[in-house]
């Protein structure tokens, strides 16, 4: 069944996040205020493998949840941007390494039931080392990690990152 959308009005509004009063109704059922945290921007993350090295990931904290965590590189699509183009990106800028060639992994919404926020997977065969990472406070440190050590560290809840997760499951299912 399909709700009506019968307006939205908007709370907040930043350049990074909206927050909006959505008036719905459910068919045969109440018309109700919904709380909706619109993103103006879309996110890329790429799993980057090598067959010697492992997979190349941040280890970073996150203020927001007070927690340390290994992350794929990724971030935020600045406009006029495609996805793959800031998968590659954030890649380079994060990790100082040009990932090879990306594929596309799949597209989700981490949390549709209250969010328009929409990312982007991708995966990469190798990279290239072109230098240390050009925005250093990205995270505390940039490694190859192996694959088994890494089954590991997601195993022992060391992937906590809605994004990476995804992306590290599905590359773990459908793509190594």
């Amino acid at each position: 069944m399909r709700w009506t959308v019968h307006g939205e009005r908007v709370i907040y509004d930043s350049p990074w996040v909206r927050l909006a009063l959505t008036d719905v109704e459910i068919p045969g059922g109440p018309r109700f205020d919904h709380h909706v945290v619109r993103m103006p921007a879309e996110a890329a993350g790429t799993v980057v493998h090598d067959p010697d090295r492992g997979v190349l990931l941040l280890w970073r904290h996150r203020f927001t949840t007070d927690t340390w965590g290994w992350e794929v590189p990724a971030g935020r699509i600045d406009e006029g941007e495609t996805p793959v183009a800031t998968a590659e990106r954030e890649a380079l800028e994060e990790t100082g390494w040009r990932p090879g060639p990306l594929r596309h992994l799949a597209t989700y919404f981490p949390h549709n039931g209250t969010s328009d926020a929409t990312f982007h997977l991708f995966a990469a065969d190798g990279a290239t080392h072109v230098g240390p990472p050009s925005d250093p406070s990205e995270s505390e440190r940039v490694e190859w990690v192996p694959v088994e050590v890494l089954r590991q560290e997601t195993r022992a809840g060391r992937v906590g990152d809605g994004l990476s997760l995804t992306a590290l499951l599905w590359w773990f299912t459908f793509d190594l």
